[in-house]
């Protein structure tokens, strides 16, 4: 249903640039100072990246604006791909593979998210020439952690960490230009790959036959070699003797040829190209560690991938990637980031972080706190377009899981009313799904949820942190009370519908106490829910920002314990959770939620001790991995 301007009195707003499928934006006296931006989606249902999750797709009728990522980098900064070569950033695309790092060692991961936005541009340099052009909030890897570009504060509890002169980073460092493709570079190409043994490999051949411009000549046919063969001849001949005879394993490259001729003509070539190298028994080594191996690849550029020289490698820490200056270039430039699965990528050599904001949320350059707040984006066409979707031959009726990334029964569902066609569609198609909420609305739809369950198996989960109505009014403003939701819980149980509830997020100093807990956790036995799970309070990149400005206002008294417990990043300090696990336990047998998993349910996102809480998933998915609140936003 779209609103209508006339009737409602709604204000048209200016359509957002950039906003795909936007119809219309518009301001309506029921939500003040809310902008529904409502647009025609391609696609509803969506698939999950990762595998970490019970799920593989979602349908988010509804999108938070959340720009959780105030990072980013010049359009042209060389981003080290998965096979080992280099693309610039602004060149990317969703589901490339790329090298980010993991317990220091590089590992690929897929690219989830890639955006744009207009900043003031900074330029670093370092002391092997390295230069990187990004925001002033972005931030590298230094022997000592992650550090900003430039000094500031990002609303957070201290004064955020930044790079001065003479902080090392962490990496390789700057990456070599690719070769020109001149005459030069084909012609010594073709010396190479022939002479040293053309291989059978198709895209070896079809470079070979581009650069021939026909036919491949033979060996014989090239025998009198150039006399003063230049830089761009020797990174040719190089590349082609790679993809004929090279190696790469164990992260060693290494060149070879049976013919003496070929073998003293790649160690004149690297001597030529100052490439670190050493002649072995077995061929030519290239020497000088992960950096200079990956100056070869990227100075010559063979054509096979040889990305396997990089995975599993350590990250290097060198002591040339000492920062020189941090200069202001006195210009706004349109800059780019990418999200990763690891949350860090390699740019230019360094080490480069990223946030795990998805593309929903920042494709309109807005903040993570009040626009998340007042600008929603409505799939009007929701149920069309999944309607569609389900109908499709390749459609495996795999579990679909709603509200694991913007709330599907928020207020605005009250208006726009797309979740009845959305339960339909995926009941009359046989796809099990689930519902993840803090909206009250969800009772209008409990006769269709019923309806639904006698077909497939459905799962529901309700998101209730806490009691004091005066705390929840700060933390959630505009959500149903505590004791609505827990009616909601009742009614839902009563309707013979499982239901487990989130305690998420406890919040340090403010909801632990066992008082509090204790009081919360008889109500919701008291409401009949399925199962409990207990989640500390987790500060992603722009819910941090968020909270610390609340906490600052509301209760400066406990920004000191906050800084302490999440000093080492977005999850609270081990000790909290054991303590937290240890005062809880007690009071789910207390209550009689000690059911099947809800001992174990103290936990953090990815580890295996937050769980799913019983009823929380349709009944035909087999065992619920832990939960992730990277990509729960709800909770």
């Amino acid at each position: 249903m779209r609103w209508d301007g006339q009737k409602d009195g709604a204000d048209r707003q200016q359509a957002l640039p950039g906003l795909p499928g936007l119809v219309r934006s518009v301001r309506t006296p029921d939500f003040a100072d809310v902008v529904f931006h409502e647009v025609r989606a391609k696609s509803v249902l969506n698939r999950v990246p990762g595998g970490r999750l019970p799920f593989g797709w979602t349908v988010n009728p509804y999108r938070g604006c959340t720009h959780g990522c105030t990072y980013c980098l010049a359009g042209d900064t060389p981003v080290l791909l998965a096979d080992g070569r280099t693309k610039p950033i602004a060149e990317l695309s969703v589901g490339e593979e790329v090298f980010g790092t993991r317990e220091g060692r590089f590992v690929t991961t897929r690219v989830r998210a890639h955006w744009t936005t207009v900043k003031p541009a900074y330029r670093l340099t370092l002391e092997d020439g390295t230069q990187v052009v990004a925001s002033g909030d972005h931030r590298f890897l230094a022997d000592d952690g992650w550090k900003h570009l430039t000094p500031g504060r990002c609303a957070d509890f201290e004064e955020r960490p930044f790079l001065v002169k003479g902080a090392r980073l962490v990496g390789t460092g700057r990456f070599a230009a690719p070769p020109a493709v001149n005459d030069e570079y084909r012609r010594g190409y073709l010396w190479g790959v022939v002479r040293g043994g053309l291989p059978s490999d198709p895209d070896v051949l079809a470079r070979a036959q581009e650069y021939a411009g026909g036919a491949i000549p033979r060996e014989g046919e090239l025998v009198e070699w150039p006399t003063t063969p230049g830089e761009d001849w020797s990174k040719g001949f190089l590349a082609g003797v790679f993809d004929a005879r090279g190696s790469a394993t164990a992260g060693e490259l290494v060149l070879s040829s049976s013919d003496s001729v070929v073998f003293e003509a790649a160690v004149l070539a690297l001597m030529r190209l100052k490439v670190a190298h050493v002649v072995e028994v077995r061929g030519v080594r290239i020497t000088g560690g992960l950096a200079e191996k990956l100056r070869f690849l990227h100075l010559t550029g063979p054509v096979v991938a040889r990305g396997n020289v990089v995975q599993g490698m350590e990250v290097p820490r060198r002591t040339q990637l000492g920062v020189v200056s941090v200069e202001a270039l006195g210009v706004t430039r349109t800059l780019y980031d990418i999200t990763t699965g690891t949350g860090d990528f390699v740019a230019n050599g360094l080490v480069s972080h990223n946030c795990f904001a998805r593309n929903t949320h920042t494709y309109l350059d807005l903040d993570a706190g009040r626009d998340f707040d007042t600008q929603v984006v409505v799939k009007v066409n929701a149920v069309e377009v999944l309607t569609s979707q389900l109908k499709s031959r390749r459609w495996q009726r795999e579990h679909v899981a709603m509200g694991t990334n913007t709330d599907p029964y928020q207020r605005a569902e009250g208006r726009y009313a797309l979740m009845p066609g959305i339960i339909k569609a995926l009941a009359d198609s046989g796809t099990p799904f689930s519902v993840l909420t803090k909206g009250t609305v969800l009772s209008r739809d409990i006769p269709l949820l019923s309806e639904a369950a006698k077909g497939v198996s459905v799962g529901i989960g309700v998101s209730i942190a806490l009691l004091d109505r005066e705390l929840q009014a700060g933390l959630e403003p505009g959500t149903p009370s505590p004791q609505a939701r827990l009616e909601l819980v009742r009614k839902v149980r009563e309707a013979g519908l499982p239901c487990g509830v989130f305690v998420a997020p406890v919040l340090p100093g403010l909801t632990d106490s066992v008082e509090r807990l204790d009081e919360l956790l008889a109500e919701i036995a008291a409401a009949g829910a399925s199962g409990v799970t207990v989640l500390p309070l987790h500060l992603r990149p722009g819910a941090r920002e968020w909270f610390a400005r609340w906490l600052l206002r509301e209760r400066p008294d406990l920004t000191d314990g906050y800084r302490k417990l999440y000093a080492r990043g977005s999850y609270v300090d081990a000790r909290y959770r054991r303590w937290l696990a240890a005062r809880i336990q007690p009071l789910l047998r207390r209550h009689g939620l000690d059911v099947k998993r809800s001992l174990d349910a103290v936990g953090v996102p990815g580890d295996d001790e937050g769980v799913w809480p019983e009823g929380s998933l349709p009944s035909s998915v087999p065992n619920p991995r832990g939960v992730d609140q990277e990509q729960l936003t709800l909770l």
